[in-house]
């Protein structure tokens, strides 16, 4: 019988061959998937959306998964997100395998470890940049401190510490998704997951918001980005590219890669 324990390879500091400063991403995988498939039933056919997926995202990474419309990347980001479960295989978030977690147990993981941005940006059209911030920590099992104080402190972070009070109607695309990772970040997460953030935004203000994204990667947020455009992908450490349900291809830190492939080959000997 497999062990439900995610692998851990130990978590050590590098020097950056750049700067000589010391690198803290973490070998340790804060994501893991192991032979991942998800098959949906539409009437008598069978779409294989993921088919087999092994890899592991770092703690302190910046990654990008890309691939066209109906690569397997967006089913692999609701099964990162603990929205949906695999046909077969095995994801361990934190350490935790999702498999041995109940609805609760799912629900504090969202709330806890993981925070969630949007495309279409999903803010509350009659509650003001504020309220749609604060209104998540109302529900949080975990101690944040005084409410107010972190959702205001949340909207300073994403440089709107002037437009709490407005209506997203009276904010820009761009002062939107701000909001919308203010409200993310509320709950102090351990990852960040951008599902497209930059679809519904000009270049300039998809500039700006990247820039955000690779900041509060240097803060520490684990950050995995859904993306079809290079552009956007260029911003992260890694990029990984998906084509029928299959990782095409892995590019990024070589050193996080070896761990990846020596991890992978580990579990399956």
């Amino acid at each position: 019988m497999r062990s439900s324990s995610a692998p851990q390879p130990p978590a050590r500091a590098r020097a950056s061959p750049d700067t000589g400063r010391m690198d803290m991403t973490s070998t340790r995988p804060i994501i893991s998937c192991r032979d991942l498939t998800r098959i949906y039933r539409m009437g008598d056919q069978e779409v294989r959306a993921l088919d087999g997926v092994s890899l592991d995202i770092h703690e302190g990474e910046f990654v990008a998964i890309m691939g066209p419309s109906g690569s397997g990347k967006s089913s692999l980001m609701n099964l990162i997100g603990a929205l949906d479960r695999p046909t077969s295989g095995e994801m361990w978030i934190n350490g935790r395998a999702l498999s041995e977690m109940n609805r609760d147990e799912l629900a504090d993981l969202r709330n806890e470890t993981l925070g969630f941005v949007f495309q279409q940006f999903n803010l509350l059209a009659r509650q003001d940049a504020f309220q749609n911030v604060r209104l998540p920590l109302r529900y949080a099992r975990k101690d944040v401190g005084d409410i107010d104080a972190r959702a205001k402190a949340c909207l300073e972070m994403v440089g709107l510490g002037t437009r709490m009070d407005h209506r997203p109607m009276q904010l820009s695309g761009g002062q939107q998704q701000r909001v919308a990772i203010a409200r993310a970040l509320s709950n102090y997460p351990k990852i960040l997951l951008a599902d497209e953030p930059t679809g519904a935004l000009d270049t300039k203000t998809t500039v700006e918001i990247m820039h955000l994204m690779q900041d509060l990667n240097k803060q520490g947020i684990t950050v995995v980005v859904i993306t079809h455009e290079n552009e956007v992908a260029a911003y992260a450490k890694r990029q990984i590219h998906f084509r029928d349900g299959k990782i095409e291809s892995d590019t990024g830190h070589p050193e996080l890669q070896a761990a990846n492939i020596q991890t992978i080959n580990g579990a399956r000997a």
